[in-house]
């Protein structure tokens, strides 16, 4: 009974934990690691194996170190073989639903590694979790010529594709498969749903504070050879690949400023979009995500998708301490230049103080706003809408990944309560692990859907529970 589980991939057997609650297997290789001549080459098969491989520990992650300042605990874990993934299951016989969960980041950072992501609670609920790794920043996104586009995207697919091949093996269903993530794995659902070449490869979707990259690829490719500048060497393939990657990974952020500094590079994002992220290259991204949908593509699976309240309002209470006597018109006009856009915004947003105005503003431009967005473009599909709205003790705000831990219902892991105070609500992350459970399950979280009741939204933390006015303060932008 004690014995290490063994499950036998199209690849070859892997051996993993037998743990008190369900059996986990770590690191198993989708791809191959890309490194040398396979470095910013689209992910490659790997060699089968004929041995047991080993799946009791973290495999390599494509972050290199740990942010200094992320609110998720996603330790960094040295190695070569990097495109890795992760599976959590209460059995290998059987054909559960299956949670594919893709980390956040900002395209930039993030590791499968987190005890956040750890399917436990999953496991004890039926279903079969998977949490991906893939490149990340200029090797997962840069525009290269001569290399195809997207490696981060064509890493997802190929996990997906792993998913497919061998998640029966460990007791999964390959005809219910649910993709699900935060912030740019929230991002990396909606893109793939609107990518029709992925459609095969999943069945419904879960978008929790999805931020999208679609980033133009002109933009992208500027940012790149900006890169090599800062890097000594040149634009090209050969010239990337004699430059080692942590000097890339030094310079990445500030090449994607193309230059601009103050007040310019503070709002780089919101004008410009993330520094690196999916791109709209023409052939796997062909126009931006919510045209795609509007279009019709992913219409036939289930989404559920919200955000926080406050997701960056916290990043202005750093703020100099003269922001609070500028009037709030004025100081949008830092964030926002376009002034009926302002004026309307102000109106739906009256009684702000001036940080929190902008760190709203912020939150509703690159988030909230999307949510209303998508689920409108969406209006004759199945789709769910949330709001999260629990406030932590410890700073005041319902803010970014603050609500991971509940749909993971993990509140009990030593990191959380830096974040959500020595007593989160225990309740509240049964009602939203319930909810997400019985998506993953059954597509359907269990309060209307915007379609039969167009605005209708569930709201976590807050009353009353459910309501038509949710987003209505992010209207002006959407």
């Amino acid at each position: 009974m004690n014995e290490s589980p063994i499950a036998q991939t199209v690849e070859g057997p892997v051996r993993g934990i037998r743990r008190s609650d369900d059996l986990a297997f770590l690191g198993i290789p989708y791809a191959a690691p890309p490194t040398g001549r396979r470095r910013f080459l689209p992910p490659q098969p790997v060699d089968p194996w004929t041995d047991p491989l080993d799946a009791t520990a973290y495999g390599a992650t494509p972050q290199r170190r740990e942010e200094p300042n992320a609110i998720i605990p996603e330790p960094s874990v040295p190695g070569a073989a990097t495109l890795n993934l992760n599976v959590f299951t209460p059995a290998l016989e059987g054909a559960l639903p299956v949670l594919v969960w893709i980390h956040g980041g900002g395209y930039s950072a993030g590791s499968a590694a987190s005890p956040w992501y750890d399917g436990r609670t999953f496991s004890r609920d039926g279903v079969v979790t998977v949490s991906i790794s893939y490149r990340l920043g200029f090797d997962g996104f840069g525009v290269i010529d001569g290399v195809p586009d997207n490696r981060g995207v064509r890493d997802w697919i190929a996990a997906l594709e792993w998913v497919q091949r061998n998640v029966a093996a460990f007791g999964g269903d390959p005809g219910r498969v649910t993709i699900a993530g935060q912030s740019a794995g929230g991002g990396a659902v909606l893109t793939l749903f609107g990518m029709p070449s992925a459609q095969h490869l999943f069945h419904a979707g879960m978008s929790f504070s999805g931020a999208l990259g679609d980033l133009p690829r002109d933009l992208v490719r500027r940012r790149s050879i900006g890169l090599a500048e800062m890097a000594g060497t040149e634009p090209t393939l050969d010239g990337f690949r004699a430059v080692k990657e942590r000097e890339l990974t030094r310079h990445q952020y500030k090449a994607s400023l193309l230059g601009k500094t103050g007040l310019a590079a503070t709002t780089a994002t919101l004008v410009d979009g993330l520094p690196w992220g999916p791109v709209i290259d023409g052939e796997l991204i062909a126009q931006p995500t919510p045209e795609s949908l509007a279009a019709g593509v992913g219409a036939d699976k289930p989404l559920l998708l919200g955000a926080t309240d406050d997701e960056f309002t916290m990043a202005f209470d750093s703020a100099p301490r003269w922001l609070r006597w500028v009037p709030v018109r004025l100081a949008l006009r830092v964030v926002e230049k376009a002034g009926s856009v302002r004026r309307a915004w102000h109106r739906a947003n009256r009684g702000r103080r001036t940080g929190p105005a902008l760190g709203r503003y912020v939150s509703d431009q690159v988030f909230r706003s999307l949510v209303l967005r998508v689920a409108e473009v969406r209006r004759d599909a199945g789709t769910w809408v949330y709001r999260f709205a629990w406030r932590s003790p410890v700073n005041g705000w319902a803010h970014h990944c603050l609500d991971v831990p509940f749909w993971f219902d993990c509140l009990d892991e030593p990191h959380v309560p830096k974040m959500a105070g020595d007593h989160p609500p225990l309740a509240l992350a049964d009602e939203m692990h319930t909810a997400a459970v019985a998506f993953v399950r059954d597509g359907a979280p269990g309060w209307p859907a915007w379609r039969t009741e167009p605005g209708i939204t569930r709201v976590f933390g807050d009353q009353p529970a459910l309501s038509r006015s949710a987003y209505d303060d992010a209207l002006p932008l959407v």
